[in-house]
């Protein structure tokens, strides 16, 4: 048979391929044509036809090159190609086949080599291009499944209503922030990895959400917002005047089992200040978290602060000469109290060096809830004693004292504290903490910058609309349209639109209605958006440069000038 009656698709004959090479042919001519960029010239047919491929060529149209896997031929596009190419055995194993390359959507495209010559055709294939050859193996999707529609594990959808729920609490959340003259600022939702992974023993270290990136750095969602605000504290040096007073609301990730009030995801919302050694610092953030409950209807009789200090933790260890490097890894486990079974806080504690009598002691002081007793115990002249004994007083100047109760066994679990601790918790026992904070004076040299003073507190939106629930205290936030527009003829659609424009430059909410839709229809929405009132485009009225307008609360209409439309 010839190669030109082939090349014209003149005969239906095919020769059969050998059991080391497959059968290759020429696509019409008219395919040829189509590739202005390609010299056109009739090639003969042969089984080496390829042996002519340059690999550059094969790179730049991998597409255009099948190869067959059955008896059946496959048709196969020729270029002019140059006489001097390798010969088909040395072609690099991934250009014969394109298993590996998400322009593969040939089902005859296979992994089987051209020849059994082909040993080192791995070797060749690594030296191309980077992204055109060692791109990895793409997962192959089965469209034909439903997707899960439910978000993942542990995460939320925030559909219309659940979203004005949400912008109500970040807004007092602004505004309480605003009214004790914190300033807002934000940071990376992604962050350095190194940011958290400070002390062994932390549990949050092990609920990072973290990976290498593509430029192999390890980086990680954050699970909290104060390192980001130390990074930020660091990088601007003396360029901002001190004290910082600034607050964020912010999304943080942390892998870990879930309960009421504890989701993977969470929003938080953070007060910090940066300068301020005393812990009238403290006080004042307390007064703003209190000020918030006062604002969303929650009482003293609801929620309280239990507060401490870890100087209290230090004094009694140093009595027992326990160095300073194991007192965080105290703290940790200390903080897992109310969790986990006494027996193994004492195993724990046992495990970073404590001996029975200092465990004892301890454990001994953590169950006082009273500062008259904890001086009793640890004496009057200490730091820790002092500080708590100022703090309480602030309290009553601030107003709060009924908010807030001494309690031995408030730690928290985060490395970074030094001084003053406190939890905002539900006085029924039914949630986890509400919100947490203290001081940490010495978290900016983790990071390599210089110390200051600093304290502040993280308050998640989870926890906190449980207990709204729980109290009947959650707001109603319908939707509210002041305006809904609708035109009553198709043709002054037009109209309605610039009505609508109109009552939104003048900061007006107004639902248009897009489509010619009946009276009925629109009465409906206006009932289910709470539209105030409603304005109708009809010819008449327009004519004259007017509108209809029906106050829907009291069913009053009247006509009234576009411009005039307040």
């Amino acid at each position: 048979m010839k190669a030109e009656e082939v090349r014209r698709g003149k005969s239906s004959a095919a020769p059969r391929s050998t059991s080391a090479e497959f059968s290759l042919y020429v696509i019409r001519e008219e395919v040829i044509q189509s590739l202005p960029w390609t010299e056109k010239k009739p090639l003969p047919i042969c089984r080496c036809a390829m042996a002519a491929a340059t690999p550059s060529l094969l790179i730049l149209h991998p597409r255009l090159i099948l190869f067959a896997t059955t008896l059946r031929p496959t048709p196969l596009i020729c270029h002019q190609f140059s006489l001097h190419s390798p010969p088909l055995s040395r072609l690099p194993v991934r250009f014969a086949h394109n298993k590996h390359h998400s322009f593969s959507t040939s089902p005859l495209a296979t992994a089987t080599p051209l020849s059994a010559n082909n040993s080192n055709v791995n070797e060749t294939t690594r030296a191309g291009r980077s992204g055109s050859i060692s791109s990895p193996p793409h997962q192959v999707v089965d469209y034909s499944q439903k997707v899960d529609v439910n978000p993942p594990k542990g995460t939320r959808d925030f559909p219309p209503e659940e979203m004005r729920l949400r912008n109500w609490l970040f807004q007092n959340f602004k505004e309480v922030s605003q009214l004790f003259g914190f300033e807002e600022v934000d940071y990376p939702v992604l962050e350095s990895e190194a940011l958290y992974i400070r002390k062994a023993g932390e549990e949050i270290r092990d609920q990072l959400y973290c990976f290498e990136d593509r430029g192999n750095r390890r980086v990680a969602l954050r699970p909290e917002l104060t390192p980001s605000l130390a990074r930020l504290v660091i990088q601007k040096g003396k360029s901002v005047a001190l004290p910082i007073k600034w607050f964020a609301v912010g999304q943080c990730w942390r892998y870990e089992r879930m309960t009421r009030g504890r989701r993977r995801e969470h929003y938080q919302w953070n007060m910090d200040i940066i300068g301020v050694p005393d812990v009238t610092g403290e006080a004042e953030l307390i007064s703003s978290i209190v000020t918030f409950f006062k604002r969303i209807g929650i009482t003293p009789k609801d929620v309280g602060f239990k507060i401490s200090s870890r100087k209290v933790l230090q004094e009694v260890l140093s009595f027992y000469s326990v160095p300073e490097s194991l007192f965080a890894k105290a703290c940790i486990i200390i903080d897992k109290m109310g969790k986990i079974p006494m027996e193994e806080i004492k195993k724990e504690l046992e495990l970073v060096e404590l001996s029975k009598d200092a465990i004892e002691d301890l454990l001994q002081v953590l169950t006082i809830k009273s500062l008259t007793e904890l001086e009793e115990k640890l004496g009057g002249t200490g730091e820790a004693v002092s500080e708590l004994k100022q703090l309480f007083s602030l309290a009553e100047k601030f107003g709060y004292s009924e908010w807030i109760q001494f309690d031995a066994s408030v730690v928290r679990g985060l490395a970074y504290y030094t001084g003053i601790v406190f939890e905002g918790f539900d006085r029924e026992g039914k949630l986890r903490a509400i919100c947490g904070g203290g001081r940490y004076d010495r978290l900016l040299s983790t990071f390599g910058g210089d110390d200051l003073p600093a304290c502040g507190f993280g308050f998640g939106d989870a926890v906190i609309i449980e207990l709204l629930k729980e109290r009947g205290l959650l707001p109603e936030l319908p939707l509210e349209i002041e305006n809904i527009v609708c035109s009553l003829d198709p043709n002054l659609q037009g109209a309605a639109a610039m009505v609508a424009t109109v009552l939104r430059g003048k900061g007006q909410r107004v639902d248009l209605v897009l489509e010619n839709k009946p009276l009925k229809w629109v009465f409906k929405r206006a009932t289910r958006i709470n539209a105030r009132r409603l304005i109708l485009v009809g010819s008449a009225e327009w004519e004259k440069g007017m509108v209809g307008v029906k106050i829907l609360s009291t069913g009053e209409q009247y006509e009234v000038n576009v411009d005039e439309l307040q």
